[in-house]
């Protein structure tokens, strides 16, 4: 079964790599303008280039030959693992995705337990309080964070904690403390979605017979939440962390912008400005490829940890049918 999954997720990443790079390569060459100017720009500055200038970025980068035979070349590019140099930097274009996924990588993982830490603290809090002031709180502080887009929220924290406050700096990421803010806003964002999958599993192990067994043995309520509900609560909760780090990953395009965070999605905004058409492929397919992997990995891994989920989607097959005695 195992075997499989892995078959179909490298298949679906080959397609994804295919069918990316090539709407990729199709959008940009429809975007309207002089991609020759766009990228002579973004090498000399708008103040310097001028036709001449153009005209000689056409020539070396090829862009007067068909498009057709420009994505041919891209692709065999590809199948020996080179995605090109980039055309306003002239470096290869793996060696800055590496470096800008690393960035991305890392705000991401940062956020994600930052938003995962929120939901368990809140989740069980207002579990344990279902009825109380507690809960009222918590869920009116979500509908404000679910309303409010990223970048509102980033603003919002960098004019308290880093204009006002300045307990933090604005932006940038010279240090470990030039994180907290870009994590913590997409956090944030994160947390109400968090708080109510905790809640609910909670909720229902706290009413188990398991849990109400524990407790009449005598288990103080730390305990047997330790022992018996956690676990469980911990498990419902991991796949749908698990889709949430996949997202985190293919949103960071406002955030890192806003903060200047060098990143994936920082770098893609960029190419598309300077029509910078390798860097725009190697960041999509880098970004899309991130998707399918995290996917097939956290599947990989709930079957692992829980059984029962491949029995159950093997059920199905191995049922018997009516006419079997």
């Amino acid at each position: 079964m195992q075997g499989g999954r892995v078959v179909r997720l490298l298949l679906q990443a080959l397609f994804v790599l295919l069918a990316v790079g090539t709407l990729c390569f199709a959008m940009a060459e429809l975007l309207p303008g002089d991609a020759a100017y766009r990228i002579a720009a973004g090498r000399y500055g708008y103040d310097v280039v001028n036709s001449e200038i153009a005209e000689a970025v056409r020539a070396e980068l090829g862009l007067d030959r068909p498009a057709l035979v420009r994505w041919a070349e891209w692709l065999g590019q590809v199948a020996q693992g080179n995605l090109g140099r980039s055309m306003v930097l002239g470096d290869p274009v793996l060696h800055l995705v590496a470096y800008q996924l690393g960035q991305t990588v890392w705000l991401s993982l940062v956020a994600w337990l930052m938003a995962l830490a929120l939901g368990l603290s809140l989740g069980l809090w207002t579990a344990l309080r279902p009825q109380g002031w507690a809960r009222r709180a918590v869920d009116s502080l979500n509908t404000v964070l679910r309303a409010s887009p990223a970048f509102l929220l980033g603003v919002v924290l960098t004019t308290l904690l880093a204009v006002e406050l300045g307990w933090f700096p604005v932006a940038g990421h010279e240090d470990a403390s030039h994180v907290f803010l870009p994590a913590l806003t997409l956090a944030l964002a994160l947390c109400p979605g968090f708080t109510q999958v905790v809640r609910d599993a909670a909720l229902k192990q706290l009413r188990s017979d398991a849990f109400e067994f524990a407790q009449v043995k005598g288990l103080p309520l730390r305990v047997a939440l330790w022992r018996h509900a956690l676990p469980h609560i911990l498990l419902s909760t991991l796949a749908y962390a698990g889709v949430q780090l996949v997202l985190l990953i293919e949103g960071m395009v406002v955030v890192e912008t806003l903060f200047a965070w060098p990143g994936i999605g920082h770098a893609l905004v960029h190419a598309v400005i300077a029509r910078d058409v390798p860097m725009i492929q190697g960041t999509a397919l880098t970004m899309a490829l991130l998707f399918v992997l995290l996917s097939g990995a956290i599947d990989l891994l709930l079957h692992a940890l829980d059984p029962r989920l491949a029995d159950a989607q093997a059920a199905p097959a191995n049922a018997p049918t009516p006419d079997t005695p």
